[in-house]
């Protein structure tokens, strides 16, 4: 599982701008299964991703084409963890420690 961490690099009237696409690029990675939350951090100065992906490789190429990073924007800070324990609304994407 991955942590996807956005920090606006931009003024947030840039941002702005570059909002509805990026939410279209939001719902395209929640319909193919790779997103399950996403919101703003308060204080509005980015926002944070809780993605599942085969691989980092995977991930990196998604942020690549998120409009806000075409736009320079944003900057992503990936963090990849094991989701050993969930809520139990969550147990399908529950992960054992590599061997």
């Amino acid at each position: 599982m991955f942590i996807l961490e956005l920090t606006y690099i931009a003024p947030l009237a840039a941002v702005d701008e570059q909002l509805p696409a990026h939410i279209v690029w939001l719902e395209e990675h929640y319909e193919s299964g790779v997103f399950i939350a996403s919101g703003r951090k308060n204080p509005r100065d980015g926002g944070v991703i809780l993605a599942v992906a085969e691989d980092r490789g995977v991930i990196e190429e998604l942020i690549a084409k998120d409009p806000f990073v075409l736009a320079g924007v944003c900057e992503y800070r990936v963090t990849e963890f094991y989701a050993t324990k969930t809520a139990p609304a969550l147990a399908t994407y529950r992960e054992k420690l590599p061997a």
